[in-house]
């Protein structure tokens, strides 16, 4: 239970069938460290209208008194030594020049790793959360699909579920669109039917990505050049862990047209920039694939997402070793990064997912 409205609603609808409910909040210790003078932000919304981040102890006073609305025991849980490996994880991937993924690694090492060994301690038959995806729990193995509403669909960011997790989970929300799902808090009583959503990544809810690299790998931090694809020199940098491929605004160069970042070299301090088509490709391969289906051994056709707001484009797959992919799309796809997730479905199932090493 993080406290907002989807983990809130997941338990009341769990109570209401008649299961015994016990509700756990997550305590990460990611309040933000100190702004250091001068450091440029990337682009904040303003307004009351948006929730930046989460497992806040606000979060936290939320899920509690949403557990004592239904009489169900709740526990804050310390994982702040174990979220701060994420975060150490997030800075290793920027200052490796790879964009990564937080969001994933939570579901694989916390919320479906951690919080397993918790339910085991309690003898919880199941554990459920507030995600927006489907599961079949049919007897040979669990199936993962898209949730109903599309737009609220969170199955790209679970694919590392490990498969015994899996066996284990329950998403009660994943024929639910969200305004069903705020229509149930208003009918459970919940104050909190109308609470924002998170808007960011918990560990850095004021969007200084820069700032959390600086922090734990202070080393990154060394000054290149920007070229142009062209092979034009186009100024300096402070660090290739500011910039991430796809990148067009704080490029901090100009050229008379739109450029975006298409290309970073840690070995050389390189920044390379270029035209909208300098991000196209149609050809990428990833590593650590972990697989829901059985494991295939030829090409197949599928559909590729390659990050959480890409619609799922047609590709064929090639296995490469039992961990290892290479995917051609049948149409060239907008800035492949490295460091994000591939996930492979079969129209709505989730086949597997693993990480992009190249474009």
């Amino acid at each position: 239970m993080s406290g907002g409205v989807d983990s809130s609603v997941a338990a009341c609808l769990l109570h209401e069938q008649g299961y015994e409910v016990i509700g756990a909040f997550m305590r990460m210790g990611s309040a933000p460290e100190p702004q250091e003078p001068g450091r440029v932000r990337l682009p904040v919304h303003s307004g009351a209208d948006k929730h930046r981040g989460c497992c806040s102890a606000e979060d936290s006073t939320d899920a509690r008194v949403v557990a004592g609305k239904l009489g169900i025991p709740f526990y804050a849980l310390n994982f702040e030594e174990d979220f701060s490996r994420l975060i150490d994880y997030f800075a290793d991937e920027y200052a490796a020049a790879r964009t990564p993924n937080p969001c994933v690694r939570c579901n694989s090492w916390l919320k479906f790793g951690r919080l397993i060994e918790y339910a085991d301690a309690v003898e919880a038959d199941w554990i459920a959360t507030g995600h927006y995806a489907r599961i079949d729990q049919n007897p040979d193995r669990p199936r993962l699909f898209c949730a109903r509403d599309s737009r609220k669909d969170q199955s790209y960011v679970l694919f590392g579920v490990p498969l015994p997790a899996l066996r284990r989970t329950l998403f009660p929300l994943g024929n639910l669109t969200k305004s069903e799902v705020r229509a149930h808090a208003r009918r459970f009583d919940l104050s909190l039917h109308d609470k924002p959503e998170s808007q960011d990544i918990c560990f850095v809810p004021d969007r200084d990505y820069a700032r959390v690299v600086h922090s734990r790998r202070p080393d990154s931090q060394v000054t290149g050049r920007i070229r142009h694809v062209d092979g034009r020199d186009l100024g300096s940098h402070s660090g290739v862990a500011n910039f991430t491929i796809g990148q067009r605004r704080g490029v901090g160069v100009a050229v008379g047209a739109p450029i975006y970042v298409s290309r970073l070299d840690t070995s050389s301090a390189t920044v390379t920039v270029g035209p909208l088509e300098a991000l196209m490709g149609d050809q990428v391969n990833a590593s650590a694939i972990s697989w829901l289906s059985e494991v295939p051994n030829t090409p197949f056709k599928a559909q590729v997402r390659i990050r959480y707001n890409h619609h799922a484009a047609p590709a064929w797959v090639t296995p490469i070793a039992s961990d290892r992919v290479a995917v051609r799309f049948d149409e060239p796809q907008f800035a492949i990064t490295p460091g994000q997730a591939l996930v492979i479905y079969n129209n709505d199932e989730v086949l597997g997912g693993g990480w992009i090493d190249s474009p």
